[in-house]
């Protein structure tokens, strides 16, 4: 099987190490992985904020830049979600593009959607030692998912999984949102950190770069040594 690569402005710029394990995890299930190099952002920073005008010109570039037959694999549930579900919405006035829109939306999946709904593999032949709670990132609830992380962290050998109260509760990034109402963020994502330093984990996953940043640089300033590490990092570990 073949995939195109959709990787995230954050992935690209903050957390390459995401895309990279990305790539390992699939190449070590047999899948052929393309990365079309016309992309850039998904247009969700333009959409949220209200400029569809923008947005729709940003979501058509994407359109265009992964034309064709193959599945396309993000390691990210915002920018996945932004494709399935805003795309076909931005352009519901025009019927040519809604076309287009809805033929790569029914194409598009965030990895661990990936690998457990479309591969059926749940066991990736990956091995980390130490104790793993998860963060259950907010976008995930619009592709429909609800366990496929924690499936495939349960099958990392050697990892001990541990639950995290609140586990789907918002870390308080939720991008221009953390810019727009910073008290009530930093207030999200001081509960966040609360919980999973309860936890005694040695890491905490996530599907998101988004939400990785802003619990990593709260538990850096409060001081809790807690590894945040992206799911594709995780089953990329050998």
């Amino acid at each position: 099987m073949k995939v195109s690569l959709m990787i995230t402005c954050l992935g690209d710029l903050f957390c390459p190490e995401a895309g990279v394990a990305t790539v390992r995890v699939l190449r070590r299930l047999g899948v052929e992985v393309d990365f079309p190099k016309g992309q850039t952002c998904c247009g969700q920073p333009m959409f949220n904020s209200g400029f569809h005008r923008d947005a729709r010109e940003v979501a058509r570039h994407t359109i265009e830049a992964f034309e064709g037959e193959s599945p396309v694999v993000a390691p990210s549930g915002s920018c996945a979600a932004m494709v399935r579900v805003g795309y076909p919405e931005l352009f519901h006035d025009d019927a040519g593009m809604r076309g287009r829109a809805e033929a790569l939306a029914g194409r598009t999946f965030e990895l661990s959607e990936f690998l457990v709904k479309t591969l059926k593999v749940e066991d990736v032949g990956a091995r980390f030692e130490g104790r793993v709670t998860y963060h259950y990132a907010c976008h995930l609830r619009g592709l429909g998912m609800t366990d496929e992380a924690v499936r495939l962290i349960r099958n990392v050998k050697g990892a001990a999984f541990v639950p995290l109260e609140r586990w789907d509760q918002c870390c308080g990034f939720g991008g221009s949102f953390s810019v727009r109402y910073p008290e009530v963020s930093g207030a999200i994502v001081a509960d966040k950190v609360d919980c999973i330093a309860r936890t005694g984990a040695d890491a905490v996953v996530s599907t998101d770069a988004g939400c990785l940043m802003n619990i990593a640089g709260a538990m850096r300033r409060r001081g809790v040594k807690v590894r945040a590490m992206h799911l594709a990092e995780l089953l990329a570990s050998e």
